[in-house]
């Protein structure tokens, strides 16, 4: 896998941006990287606990897609599997973090975490069922190793 350099949040400000970019719809799509994925999760995480994240991500992120012009297809877009495996990362990362710490600075622990990494799920998956259109549209149980 291509190696790509991380984006660091440098504010808690820039943090909310992309999670209430995401919600708002109003965050450019060339600013939706792997980074921003990560930050607006740990963000809704963090800061908006209303949200039952694990019910509705797959309608924040796919109606974000739209907004931007994106579509949520078998093959594009909004990726259950991925998504989730990343929450339930996400979460792990923080409940042995220090969440009084600023947001910024745990999103950046987290991208230099190895749960932070682009192939992280391919720890869990093989890279052949988690890129089936069954893993786009739903969740898939782990074919390498199991997620603890």
């Amino acid at each position: 896998m291509t190696e790509f350099p991380v984006r660091h949040f440098l504010s808690d400000e820039a943090v909310a941006h992309v999670g209430e970019g995401l919600l708002a719809r109003t965050l450019p799509r060339e600013e939706w990287t792997h980074e921003a994925h990560l930050a607006a999760t740990t963000f809704l995480v963090l800061k908006r606990p209303e949200i039952d994240l694990a019910a509705d991500l797959r309608g924040i992120i796919s109606r974000y897609n739209e907004s931007v012009g994106g579509v949520n297809s078998d093959s594009e877009g909004y990726h259950d599997t991925i998504t989730r495996a990343y929450l339930r990362g996400i979460r792990l990362f923080l409940s042995e973090a220090d969440v009084s710490r600023p947001i910024h600075e745990l999103v950046n622990e987290l991208l230099m975490s190895p749960i932070g990494r682009r192939d992280w799920p391919l720890r869990f998956w093989s890279r052949e069922r988690l890129m089936s259109v069954e893993a786009r549209r739903g969740w898939v149980e782990p074919d390498l190793a199991a997620m603890s």
